[in-house]
């Protein structure tokens, strides 16, 4: 692997860290424990992470691309068009094309720049209505991949992220454990070392009554579904006045 000395992280919910809790309104995520191993390896590494919960890709190509431009890191990594995905009307062939603009630019600075698939939701209510559109989104994402050179981190192969304990309660964010494989999945697509596995499944679950299932949808439907539903109605999206959590390429610690 090529030495790393600034990383920068540019997204939505996703590289923000949702919901990797570290203490109040804080969370560390997958971005991050990537940035402690590289740190780890190369000491005095200089991180920024631009993602901002909520973002769609037009708003990370306008906003968080020209600030990784002007930072000008080693790596950059970029997940970015699964809030568009989602929305009524989300065409994967346009998210495509802005996707492959920011690329073009990022690549143009000379940085590693490393894309990530979405996942396979299939298993996952609601999300399962629009499982084919991250399909055809992935397959450019891999042609994007190729065209640009770019380090591909393939989410939609792995099967330790179809267990219901690799995600938070509310099934729209991952869980701090599947944060940590997703960090270490992108360290081995690097080409670090790593100790633990990604794939190491888990263990098994005593099966759910179907009555304590259908009381734990109906809670889930109130409490996170319906909520995320209105926002999007409404054109309003949770990261609405947030800043990026580390918008300036400063050491860690």
């Amino acid at each position: 692997m090529s030495v790393i000395t600034s990383y920068v992280a540019l997204g939505d919910s996703f590289t923000e860290g949702l919901n990797d809790h570290i203490g109040g309104d804080r969370y560390r995520g997958w971005a991050d424990r990537l940035a402690e191993r590289l740190a780890a390896r190369e000491p005095g590494l200089r991180y920024a992470n631009l993602a901002v919960r909520g973002r769609l890709i037009r708003q990370i190509l306008d906003e968080q691309v020209p600030q990784a431009e002007a930072l000008a890191p080693d790596l950059i990594s970029l997940c970015a068009g699964g809030n568009d995905i989602l929305r009524p009307g989300g065409d994967p062939d346009a998210i495509a094309a802005l996707l492959e603009t920011a690329v073009a630019r990022l690549r143009a600075t000379g940085a590693r720049v490393m894309l990530f698939t979405g996942f396979d939701l299939r298993q996952v209510p609601v999300m399962r209505l629009v499982h084919h559109k991250i399909a055809v989104y992935n397959l450019h994402i891999h042609d994007i991949a190729r065209r640009h050179g770019c380090t591909l981190v393939d989410l939609w192969a792995m099967g330790a992220l179809r267990d219901r304990r690799a995600w938070s309660d509310d099934r729209l964010h991952l869980s701090a454990d599947g944060h940590r494989r997703i960090a270490l999945r992108a360290a081995e697509t690097l080409g670090l070392t790593v100790e633990e596995d990604w794939r190491e499944p888990y263990p098994p679950l005593v099966p759910a009554v179907w009555a304590e299932a259908r009381k734990e949808d109906l809670r889930w439907a109130r409490t996170f579904l319906a909520p995320w539903i209105n926002r999007r109605l409404h054109g309003r999206s949770s990261g609405d006045g947030l800043n990026a959590k580390r918008p300036d390429l400063t050491p860690l610690g």
